[in-house]
C-alpha cells in the first residue's frame, strides 16, 4: 500500500493478518479452551505453534500461556512462586492497538518524543522471561535480558545495563523491610500496610537504579526507565499485591493516593495494563466469558472532557496515527471499548484514575486515584480528526473522600480564579522565601502564631569548630554523578546522595552537600536543601493541634521539603526549657529517627551528627516549627553537612516519606529520648493514626 508521497507503508489496524512467531498478547480463534468475548478479527488464523507447544528449535512457551495450568482463565489469580517465578505482566496488561505494537494502546499519547517516555509509562514491548528460567535472576542477567526494548514511536529504551549486583541489592532492600509476614494471602488480597509497603521497596529500588545510571554516560538514542526495571524485578520475585483481578475498591488502595509510575499501580493491583488505559477482566455469561471495565486511566492523551471533578467523558482506545502520522481510523468496538459498553450495560463499578501535569517535570503525569464511577451513557461521536471515536460518560459515585476535587481547587487558587478561604496572611514569610506561604484558618478566628518571627535559617549563638578539615570541592561546573575524584562524592560513599532531579536516594547517617568551601555552583546537582523552598506551602489551624503545615503541590517521595529553621542552643539551655515545659518548638536531633528506618534506609545504619544539635523555634523559625508529630508520618528528617572550612555547618533537614497529594498534613515522628532521659515528659499524641501510640515526647 502507498500513501499520497508514494511512499509505502503497513497499514497496522490490520496486525492480525501478518503471521507472527509470537507475541505478548495473541487473540485466539473462539474454543472451548479460550476466552470467547467477541473480537471482529477473531476469525483470522493465528498462524503461530499453539501456546503449549511444539515449539521450533529456539522457542518456547510464553506468559501468560507458560508455567501454570488454566492460564487461559481471566479469573483465575496468578499465583506466586510457580516455577520459582512469577509472570513479569498481568493477563490482559498488552493488547495490540490500532498501530499494531505489542502492548501499545490507543490511549497513548500521540507522537510522543523522547522527553515524554521520561517520565510517562508509555511503552510497547516488555522484557520476557523463558520458561524454566529463574526469573529473579533472569531480571537482572544481561545475556538473559535484552539491553534495549522498542518502544512505540522506535524509541530505543535501555532496561538492563548496570555493572552493580542489582539481586543482592534487591535482597538487602527486602530484608531491611522483614516481609516474613508477607506471605501469598497479603499478596492476593493486600491491605493499607502490605500496599504501603510495596511502594516504598519499589521507590526505594527505583531511586538506586537512577543513582546507578546517573553515573555513567548516557547513549544517545537510549533512554533509561528505572521505573521500568524495578518493576520488572519486583514482579518476578512475586513482591506485589492484590493480584487477582477484581471490580470495585481494591484493599489498602485510598481515594486520593497519587502515583508517580503506571508502573507503581500495577504493583498494587490497582491498574494492571502499564501503558493500555483501559483494563479489564473477563465475566462468564453463560457458556461464554464477556469483558467487563475494571479501571481507566485519563492522562490526556485523548478527548477527554474532565471540567467537572465528578464528571468524566471518556474517549476510547483506538484510532491512532499510524507511525507515518498519515492515517487516522474509526475506532472499533472491540477489547477495552467493548468492555466499556458491557460495563454500562451491566452497571459495574470502574476505578478512574486521573493523570495530571506534573509541574516539577512538565512532561511528566501524575496519576490520581478518583474513586469509583459507573458508566452512565455511551455514543459515537466524531473526534477533531474527523474519524469516530466511542464515548463514555461516567458518574463518580456519592459518599467517597475528595480526591480530583482538591486538585481542581488547588489550581483554581494559584491562577486566582478563586479565592483560598480563611486566609490571613497570603506570605507569613514577608519576602523571606522565593515561593510564599499562606496562613489559613478556617477553624475559628484566631489570627496566627503570637511572638513569632519568620527567619528561614540557623542562628547560632557561637561559632561550632568542625572536627573534620573539609577542603571542598574544585567542581566549577558542578559535582557529576560518575567522577570518583570529587571530594563531595567520596564523603557520601562514592555517589551524589541524590537523583539528577533533587530526590534523595535514600536516607544515610550523614549527608555531605557542598558548601561555602566548594567551587561548584548553586545549581550544583548536590545543593538541593540550600536554594530555599521549592513547594507551595501552606500554615493551617487543625481542628485539634494547633497549627500544623500541609502543601498545595504534591510531593514525591524522597523530595526536599524544608529544612528546621531557629536559634542553635545548648544542651543547658534545652534542659532548663524542658524543666518549665517551654519546649514545644524545640528540636532536637539527639533523639533517634523512626521514621525512615527500615524504609528509606536499606542498610539501618545509625544516623550521626557531629555534635548535639538542637534548634529553639519558638520565637524565630520557618515553616518546620508548625510540623506536628505522627505515628505513622509521612515526613522524615535527616542530618546533611555542608562543607565548609572554617565552622561545622550542620542542618536538620526533611523529606517526603512517601508520595504526598496535594492538602495532606505534612507529619514527622518526633523521635524517641536516649535512655538516659527514659523519665521526660510524655505528651498525649492526637495524630490519629491506627498506630498510634498515644503519647510522644
Amino acid at each position: 500500500m502507498e500513501d499520497d508521497d508514494g511512499q509505502d507503508y503497513v497499514d497496522k489496524s490490520r496486525v492480525l493478518n501478518v503471521q507472527p512467531l509470537r507475541c505478548l498478547a495473541p487473540i485466539f480463534p473462539s474454543t472451548a479452551s479460550f476466552p470467547s468475548f467477541p473480537h471482529p478479527q477473531a476469525a483470522s488464523p493465528f498462524m503461530c505453534p499453539p501456546p503449549a507447544g511444539h515449539f521450533p528449535p529456539g522457542f518456547a512457551s510464553f506468559y501468560p500461556f507458560s508455567g501454570y495450568p488454566d492460564s487461559h482463565n481471566m479469573q483465575t489469580p496468578m499465583p506466586f512462586g510457580f516455577n520459582g517465578s512469577i509472570p513479569a505482566v498481568p493477563i490482559n496488561s498488552f493488547r495490540s492497538g490500532a498501530n499494531g505494537d505489542a502492548g501499545s494502546s490507543g490511549r497513548s499519547s500521540r507522537n510522543p518524543g523522547p522527553s515524554q517516555y521520561e517520565e510517562e509509562d508509555d511503552y510497547s514491548d516488555w522484557v520476557h522471561v523463558n520458561e524454566g528460567e529463574d526469573s529473579s535472576k533472569a531480571a537482572t542477567k544481561k545475556k538473559r535480558i535484552p539491553k534495549r526494548v522498542r518502544a512505540g514511536s522506535g524509541q530505543d529504551i535501555n532496561v538492563a545495563s548496570s555493572d552493580v549486583d542489582v539481586d543482592a541489592m534487591v535482597d538487602k532492600i527486602v530484608e531491611s523491610f522483614n516481609l516474613m509476614d508477607f506471605d501469598a494471602f497479603k499478596r492476593a488480597d493486600g491491605d493499607k500496610d502490605s500496599v504501603g509497603y510495596i511502594r516504598m521497596i519499589y521507590d526505594l529500588l527505583r531511586r538506586k537504579l537512577s543513582q546507578i545510571e546517573d553515573s555513567k554516560e548516557s547513549t544517545p538514542g537510549v533512554t533509561r526507565r528505572p521505573d521500568l526495571r524495578a518493576g520488572t524485578i519486583l514482579m518476578n520475585k512475586g513482591i506485589r499485591t492484590n493480584v487477582k483481578k477484581r471490580i470495585g475498591v481494591v484493599p489498602g488502595v485510598e481515594v486520593g493516593d497519587i502515583f508517580f509510575f503506571r508502573m507503581e499501580m500495577c504493583l498494587v493491583g490497582l491498574h494492571a495494563p502499564i501503558m493500555a488505559g483501559i483494563d479489564y477482566m473477563g465475566l462468564k455469561v453463560s457458556q461464554d466469558e464477556e469483558p467487563v471495565a475494571v479501571s481507566i486511566v485519563s492522562s490526556g492523551g485523548y478527548e477527554d472532557n474532565s471540567e467537572d471533578a465528578d464528571v468524566l467523558v471518556y474517549s476510547g482506545q483506538g484510532g491512532n496515527i499510524n507511525n507515518k502520522g498519515m492515517e487516522i481510523t474509526d475506532q472499533k468496538l472491540e477489547r477495552g471499548n467493548l468492555a466499556l459498553e458491557k460495563s454500562l450495560h451491566r452497571g459495574n463499578e470502574v476505578r478512574v484514575i486521573r493523570g495530571v501535569k506534573d509541574i516539577a517535570n512538565p512532561t511528566g503525569k501524575i496519576y490520581v486515584y478518583d474513586g469509583l464511577y459507573k458508566i452512565q451513557e455511551s455514543w459515537v461521536d466524531k473526534g477533531k480528526s474527523g474519524c469516530n471515536v466511542f464515548k463514555y460518560k461516567l458518574v463518580r459515585l456519592s459518599g467517597q473522600p475528595e480526591a480530583y476535587t482538591v486538585w481542581k481547587s488547588v489550581q483554581q487558587w494559584k491562577d486566582g480564579s478563586t479565592g483560598r478561604v480563611g486566609v490571613i496572611s497570603h506570605d507569613l514569610t514577608s519576602g523571606a522565601e522565593s515561593i510564599p506561604v499562606s496562613l489559613v484558618n478556617d477553624v475559628d478566628d484566631e489570627k496566627g502564631p503570637s511572638n513569632f518571627t519568620y527567619y528561614p535559617g540557623l542562628k547560632y549563638l557561637k561559632p561550632v569548630n568542625s572536627n573534620e578539615s573539609s577542603t571542598g570541592c574544585g567542581c566549577h561546573g558542578g559535582c557529576l554523578a560518575g567522577n570518583s575524584s570529587c571530594p563531595c562524592i567520596q564523603r557520601n560513599g562514592g555517589n551524589l546522595p541524590y537523583t539528577t532531579n533533587g530526590v534523595l536516594v535514600s536516607q544515610k547517617p550523614l549527608i555531605h552537600e557542598c558548601g561555602s568551601s566548594c567551587l561548584c555552583p548553586p545549581s550544583c546537582k548536590n545543593r538541593v536543601c540550600q536554594s530555599g523552598l521549592k513547594i507551595r506551602l501552606e500554615v493551617f489551624k487543625t481542628k485539634d493541634k494547633g497549627w500544623g503545615l500541609r502543601s498545595w503541590d504534591p510531593i514525591r517521595s524522597g523530595a526536599f521539603i524544608c529544612e528546621y529553621a531557629g536559634e542553635v542552643i545548648d544542651i543547658t539551655s534545652a534542659e532548663e526549657l524542658r524543666c518549665v515545659n517551654d519546649d514545644d518548638y524545640i528540636f532536637d536531633a539527639t533523639r533517634t529517627n523512626q521514621s525512615g528506618e527500615g524504609f528509606l534506609n536499606a542498610s539501618n545504619e545509625t544516623l550521626k551528627i557531629p555534635f548535639p544539635l538542637i534548634i529553639n523555634a519558638k520565637h524565630a523559625g520557618n515553616v518546620a516549627r508548625f510540623m506536628n508529630h505522627s505515628c505513622s508520618p509521612n515526613v522524615f528528617w535527616q542530618p546533611v553537612l555542608r562543607e565548609n572550612s572554617k565552622e561545622c555547618d550542620l542542618h536538620i533537614v526533611f523529606y517526603a516519606y512517601r508520595h504526598i497529594p496535594p492538602m495532606a498534613e505534612l507529619t514527622y515522628s518526633y523521635g524517641i529520648v536516649p535512655p538516659e532521659r527514659a523519665d521526660e515528659r510524655r505528651k498525649k499524641c492526637l495524630c490519629g493514626s491506627a498506630k498510634c501510640l498515644g503519647y510522644f515526647y
